[in-house]
């Protein structure tokens, strides 16, 4: 059933300012495992290591301050991107009275849908950044062309490679909205029952922290196979290796005849560690943000 609240609302500001705070908060504190994580994805022959060796490994090889290149350009973009994300989602919310987890499901793909489309050349600079200078042990990933921030890289990708360069992997990103679907979903079921059980609202730091691992946990062991394709097609511009980078079809008969069908799920443990802590964070920071916001507007209302 429709309602009549407006797509342009302070709740909606406040629910998309908070959610972005959050994700850049979460990322900032986990980014050098995003980066043991794109490393594990593009370069296929780096050994897939535990984490915390991998870490080792890079201050070894690149130094302390390789862990956090790029950091700044992917804090740029998640605040937008997320912002964009539950704009629309909470938005779409709106529009709809109930609560079900298929409705969750729908409103969550539409909004990474809107996501996907809107921020997709943000994150094909956002990997080239964060790998550029990168010791790739993969022969031919090595780019020439070097990227001075997010602004220089939507200019050089979009010349050299034409506008279609800066939707790299779109079709794999498109087929990931998935990911933060499924997430939603659950956390948004997980929620509603425990506000349910515990007849309140407000659930407890921990719980928040503890729904949103949950939730990307089920996320992402649903969906990582496609997230290996989307590293790997952003990250390249003609080629990947030696072979032509072709189509996701193509990729995806690369990857399983060079590696084996492990190779669909290498860095999952890494990917596991940064995403699952990283969204764990960001929905506890979300819903202390929207939480404080709203009373301080309802307090300010009131006088």
């Amino acid at each position: 059933m429709t309602t009549n609240r407006s797509l342009i609302s302070y709740d909606n500001l406040v629910h998309a300012l908070a959610g972005a705070a959050g994700s850049v908060t979460a990322m900032s504190v986990f980014y050098p495992l995003d980066t043991v994580r794109s490393l594990l994805q593009v370069d296929e022959k780096r050994r897939s290591l535990n984490t915390v060796s991998m870490i080792i490994q890079i201050i070894e090889e690149e130094g302390f301050s390789s862990l956090y290149r790029g950091l700044f350009p992917v804090l740029t973009t998640i605040c937008a991107s997320n912002f964009v994300y539950f704009y629309t989602f909470h938005g779409l919310k709106g529009q709809y009275s109930g609560q079900n987890a298929p409705r969750d499901l729908l409103l969550a793909s539409v909004a990474g849908i809107v996501n996907v489309v809107a921020t997709a050349p943000l994150w094909v600079v956002n990997t080239r950044i964060k790998l550029q200078g990168a010791k790739l042990k993969t022969p031919g990933l090595h780019s020439a062309v070097k990227y001075n921030g997010i602004i220089d890289g939507l200019i050089k990708i979009g010349m050299l490679e034409g506008v279609s360069g800066l939707w790299s992997g779109m079709l794999p990103s498109l087929l990931l909205v998935s990911n933060p679907a499924i997430q939603f979903m659950v956390y948004e079921a997980i929620k509603r029952n425990l506000q349910a059980v515990y007849d309140s609202k407000e659930l407890s730091s921990l719980t928040y922290f503890c729904i949103g691992a949950l939730a990307k946990t089920a996320a992402t062991f649903a969906t990582y196979p496609l997230q290996i394709l989307q590293s790997k097609l952003r990250y390249a511009n003609k080629t990947y290796g030696n072979e032509e980078r072709g189509s996701i079809l193509r990729m995806l008969l690369y990857i399983i005849r060079s590696q084996g069908l492990s190779g669909l799920y290498k860095g999952l443990e890494a990917k596991l560690l940064q995403t699952v802590l990283t969204a764990a964070l960001m929905f506890l920071c979300y819903e202390k943000i929207a939480a404080l916001v709203f009373l301080l507007l309802k307090g300010a209302s009131q006088n």
